[in-house]
């Protein structure tokens, strides 16, 4: 798979910025990774969604959405593990 461009949902994006700061680098570097590897290591998908995934960043999970055909992946959630999937 070709490199990947990411975008983020606001939603997403304003729940990042509420995060403790050192998480903040942790999370975007992870999210930059996605772009050349969007399969990585421990990564899971999500039951009862086709294209939605997520991985595991410290107690924080990224849900996301790829969508090969555009070559994009989008960033919907960044939650801590007790709120990620409800």
């Amino acid at each position: 798979m070709a490199s990947c461009r990411i975008e983020w949902k606001h939603s997403a994006y304003k729940e990042l910025l509420k995060l403790p700061r050192p998480m903040i680098s942790k999370i975007v570097a992870a999210v930059a990774d996605l772009g050349t590897d969007p399969y990585p290591t421990g990564v899971k998908k999500l039951v009862g969604s086709e294209y939605t995934y997520h991985i595991r960043i410290g107690d924080y999970r990224v849900i996301y959405e790829i969508f090969e055909n555009r070559l994009i992946i989008e960033i919907i959630r960044v939650r801590h593990r007790k709120d990620a999937c409800r």
